[in-house]
């Protein structure tokens, strides 16, 4: 057991030289962060535009009292969308990465497990989002005046870390369609924006179809968003976090399972096939 637990331990280890390379790599790229928070504020600069053509009324309350603003609906949106993509891409773009500088094979080669390798790809990302998130929603409600609960930032990112693992499996499962036929991203982005699409990030979900509605129900983002709004717009207690949860969970749980599954089974196809380091 205490052979277990230090081989564990070692593995554990290695996270942090994968977290200071990506933050210097990060670091020396600095027109990319400006570009990711331009990207950000404008999505929502344009749709606080949008919402003066919007009635309040139509608008899902989240559960508060009063009639949410779009600004304040969209926002939380375009938080969690935001943290899917960024996830999703730069999960895909470390694995390709790899392949294109030639050292992939070179990492797959030494002892590190696959999972290790995959959460060491995203590390810095599971620092860096949150923090991104609740950045970019306190600066929203100082920019567009939008009230945010202040109590359900809290509730609200732990609602979001239930997420993460479903983003991380998605990203696996894209990372092992690219090393098996070193393309993926076109499907992953369409899946990605279909998700996002139906999730309710942007628009009620009472104006698409019933049938869509009914999906909704399914899908981790929507799931994660509304539990969101529900804590940063309606003022939820901790009941409605576990409520969230117990729904998010599962979904985020069986997702990380099949992402790291397909993944290992594409390492030992390529390993087995000596094309590791092809691209």
């Amino acid at each position: 057991m205490t052979s277990g637990r230090s081989t564990t331990a070692g593995e554990l280890s290695k996270l942090s030289a994968f977290l200071r390379r990506d933050l210097l790599t990060r670091l020396s790229y600095r027109t990319a962060i400006i570009a990711d928070w331009f990207s950000l504020f404008s999505q929502a600069l344009v749709f606080s535009f949008v919402g003066k053509i919007v009635n309040p009324a139509l608008l899902p309350t989240g559960g508060a009292a009063d009639e949410t603003t779009y600004i304040a609906y969209v926002s939380v949106g375009i938080a969690v969308s935001g943290f899917l993509a960024v996830g999703l891409a730069r999960l895909v773009g470390a694995i390709r990465q790899e392949q294109f500088m030639g050292t992939l094979e070179s990492l797959m080669v030494t002892p590190t497990t696959a999972s290790v390798i995959l959460l060491g790809s995203v590390v810095y990302d599971l620092i860096y989002v949150p923090i991104r998130t609740v950045v970019f929603l306190v600066i929203v409600s100082i920019w567009f005046d939008v009230s945010f609960q202040a109590s359900g930032y809290i509730p609200a990112l732990i609602i979001l870390a239930a997420f993460i693992p479903f983003v991380w499996g998605l990203g696996s499962v894209a990372s092992a369609s690219v090393l098996t036929f070193r393309r993926g991203t076109g499907v992953l982005g369409f899946a990605t924006f279909a998700l996002t699409f139906t999730s309710g990030a942007y628009f009620p979900l009472t104006l698409f179809p019933d049938w869509v509605q009914t999906l909704a129900k399914l899908n981790p983002i929507a799931v994660a968003i509304a539990g969101m709004r529900e804590q940063l717009i309606g003022g939820a207690d901790w009941a409605a976090v576990g409520d969230a949860l117990l729904k998010l969970v599962p979904m985020s749980g069986g997702m990380l399972i099949l992402g790291l599954y397909a993944f290992r089974l594409a390492m030992r196809r390529e390993r087995r096939l000596g094309t590791l380091g092809l691209y």
